[in-house]
């Protein structure tokens, strides 16, 4: 039965910060909640962990109302915050505790964590001798301990280099394939892409879109071609009558307004015999639709 939000609304005196909002989860899997700065994505992500309460509406999981002692969920908020001063693995064991987990299984499930996120070494020393990165895999171990069934991921990949962004990648999937449903909010629009299935997209409170990622790529036209040439193909572009978004050693982004005007550059590169490394039509992605809803 999952996760159903139906008809949620907040204010915080005069000012309404969630407007009407729908969604639900059927099925562990990754749900993409977006919004700019304000636009009431933590107040509805608070109000579905039952952290505040809603104005009007209704939010289930497993069909019974949302309290804590319905749901067990982790949640990493946008503000970090770890125990600088207490060593890693007595606060860990710590939540662990408090969230009802025997000492036996709470250890387990922390050594197999800090090993899957390399932080293994860490375990014996306060979180104030630790990269900000690092500090960040504790704080989501923290939220991950007790297998909650509802995770919610607010910016999870923020201030994490490459590698270690690819080490909680692969954790987040895990976790998918053990049944968790995660609601992951950023602002980082390839991650989301990259992993969500389902977004709604908010803006000022209310739903600007919402529904299957693919799906609604799908309603758009392509727009962009992404091309790799041998020769340069700056004049062959300029000929089409196409603009070059971007370009750097004959890698061009170019913008189109169809598919038709990428077959006409394609029959123009092979007329002109420029050899063709790589060439794509491209749908908008979900960076240029997040822009153009919310983007005013």
């Amino acid at each position: 039965m999952g996760l159903v939000v139906k008809n949620v609304n907040k204010s915080f005196g005069t000012k309404k910060v969630v407007d009407n909002i729908s969604f639900e989860m059927k099925s562990p899997s990754i749900y993409g909640l977006l919004g700019t700065n304000g636009a009431g994505k933590t107040t509805t992500i608070r109000m579905i962990l039952g952290i505040i309460k809603m104005g009007s509406g209704e939010i289930t999981w497993n069909g019974k109302h949302v309290e804590r002692k319905h749901v067990n969920f982790g949640y990493l908020p946008e503000e970090r915050g770890v125990y600088p001063k207490t060593k890693i693995y007595e606060q860990i064991m710590y939540f662990a505790r408090l969230k009802g987990m025997d000492k036996k299984k709470a250890e387990e499930n922390l050594l197999y964590w800090a090993k899957k996120l390399e932080v293994e070494e860490y375990l014996q020393v306060t979180p104030e001798k630790l990269s900000k990165g690092n500090q960040q895999k504790i704080q989501f171990i923290t939220a991950i301990i007790h297998e909650p069934e509802l995770l919610v991921l607010d910016e999870p990949f923020s201030g994490l280099d490459p590698v270690n962004t690819e080490l909680l990648k692969n954790v987040i999937l895990e976790l998918v394939r053990k049944g968790t449903y995660i609601i992951m909010s950023s602002h980082q629009m390839h991650s989301i892409e990259e992993f969500a299935s389902d977004i709604l997209i908010l803006n000022k409170g209310k739903t600007v879109l919402q529904g299957n990622l693919k799906e609604i790529k799908e309603t758009y036209p392509a727009n962009k071609i992404m091309l790799s040439t041998v020769e340069n193909a700056d004049s062959i572009i300029a000929d089409a009558n196409l603009k070059i978004y971007s370009s750097k050693d004959n890698d061009y982004i170019i913008n189109i307004k169809n598919e038709d005007e990428g077959y006409k550059l394609f029959s123009l590169l092979a007329k002109n015999n420029i050899r063709v490394e790589k060439f794509e039509i491209m749908k908008p992605s979900l960076h240029d639709i997040f822009i153009e809803r919310v983007g005013e």
